[in-house]
């Protein structure tokens, strides 16, 4: 568990970690680099969970190994089935990065949500339903795993 307190905000108390897959950990369907490296540490705070579509059809096979569960989900309304799967762990206990269009609520429904703008670039509904943007999945990360960072983007 991952615990924030936000200065004239609300309290963050973390255990889970929804992460889209292409355009967030991945680059035309590869891992982005140090991203592996960053899921084991991240994987003794939270429960990590990647939730994709899989449009290259191997995301599989890049995160043998690692430790989070995936979710793919199907071709329709996928961003009512990215939401559904933060609301049934408890959204106020989940952080969600993402950056397509199809993340928006995934994000608005997180507890925190972190949209990414990398060089696939980020939905503009993404953009407008994120708790704050990142540059950087690694840079991402890194906001979770030292939580003071969070506080001086964060606090009111």
């Amino acid at each position: 568990m991952i615990t924030v307190q936000i200065p004239g905000g609300e309290n963050l108390q973390l255990s889970h970690l929804v992460l889209d897959y292409n355009g967030t950990l991945a680059l035309d369907g590869d891992l982005i680099a140090g991203v592996a490296e960053k899921i084991r540490e991240l994987a003794i705070h939270l429960q990590l969970h990647v939730i994709t579509a899989d449009t290259h059809g191997t995301v599989a096979e890049k995160l043998k190994g690692l430790p989070c569960t995936l979710h793919i989900i199907g071709p329709d309304t996928q961003d009512r089935q990215k939401q559904a799967y933060v609301q049934s762990l408890g959204a106020e206990k989940v952080a969600a990065i993402g950056n397509g269009r199809n993340d928006g609520l995934m994000l608005q429904t997180a507890a925190l949500g972190i949209v990414l703008v990398q060089r696939e670039g980020a939905g503009m509904a993404a953009i407008l339903h994120a708790d704050l943007m990142c540059t950087d999945i690694v840079a991402a990360f890194a906001l979770l795993l030292k939580p003071d960072r969070l506080k001086a983007t964060l606090r009111n």
